[in-house]
């Protein structure tokens, strides 16, 4: 949505925006408008949602738009070359890393989870390859140490929508044009499966504290205790020499804190499944994991 916010504030006409059809959501399963859809509606703008571009429906209705430049963002349909002909500048896309490292659907995650120091953002114009377009602009920021998807997302969020500005804008004016991404220095953020959320104990702490800041918000890393689902939202690995087997809840009280290969890991916030998120002090008031072991 900033990106969108930030075209309709610099004065770009946007002629219509497509996102995906409405889908079920909420405890309910309740048909409902997405925030992309709602916040178009809010500015007053044309919103199209085929269930997919292929369709000579679809393409014809898109090519009434005459539309100079498509700008995407996180869309979740793969574009046809059809589709990519259409406008006259092209499709932009801001892609959530510095690429061509991670390309692909997960890049904010895989680049967390991998111990990367920095990201950004890449306004690319998009080709029929896997994010292999030319680079209009790249924007680089540190992903700090307690960085999770979530909040890297949304800083993402904000620079592409500032950049995407800038591309454009030197795009038309001659300033900047594409450039060809390297042969070298390639990597593919595969989508995130769900069964990558479970927690391996025998892992060092500090790669188990990347998978849970990784997969905040979702699927959220995960572990079993009492023969229940524990999900495991935020945690701080600590290093120290652990003699216990991994997995092994080696202090309780004040704090909880979880032997894993190397190291440990001091768990802050819990979630039962069926139930509400909440602290792990506050998760041991209700439960005693004293002398358990968690991932059995």
């Amino acid at each position: 949505m900033p990106a969108l916010a930030a075209l309709h504030a610099a004065g770009h006409r946007v002629r219509a925006v497509y996102t995906q059809p409405d889908r079920p959501a909420g405890r309910g399963r309740i048909i409902a408008a997405g925030p992309v859809k709602t916040h178009a509606l809010e500015l007053g703008l044309a919103v199209e949602q085929p269930a997919t571009l292929r369709s000579p429906e679809a393409l014809e209705q898109l090519r009434g738009y005459v539309p100079q430049l498509m700008v995407v963002v996180a869309y979740g349909l793969i574009l046809p070359q059809t589709v990519l002909d259409i406008p006259v500048l092209g499709c932009l896309n801001i892609h959530g890393s510095l690429l061509p490292r991670w390309r692909g659907a997960a890049p904010i995650a895989r680049a967390i989870e991998a111990g990367d120091a920095q990201t950004g953002v890449s306004i690319m114009k998009m080709d029929a390859g896997l994010d292999t377009g030319p680079v209009l602009l790249a924007r680089a920021t540190p992903i700090e140490p307690r960085e999770t998807a979530a909040s890297l997302h949304d800083r993402l969020a904000h620079l592409g929508a500032d950049a995407v500005l800038e591309a454009i804008d030197g795009w038309q004016h001659g300033h900047i044009s594409p450039q060809p991404q390297p042969e070298t220095g390639a990597s593919y953020a595969r989508k995130i499966e769900r069964g990558e959320a479970a927690i391996d104990w025998t892992r060092d702490a500090a790669a188990l504290d990347r998978q849970v800041r990784a997969f905040n918000p979702r699927p959220v890393a995960e572990t079993t205790w009492a023969g229940q689902q524990l999900r495991v939202w935020e945690a701080t690995p600590l290093q120290r020499t652990i003699h216990s087997a991994p997995g092994s809840v080696i202090e309780t009280g004040t704090r909880l804190v979880v032997a894993a290969g190397q190291g440990a890991l001091q768990i802050e916030r819990v979630q039962l499944a069926g139930r509400r998120a909440m602290s792990a002090a506050e998760f041991q008031h209700a439960h005693s994991l004293a002398g358990t072991r968690l991932g059995e």
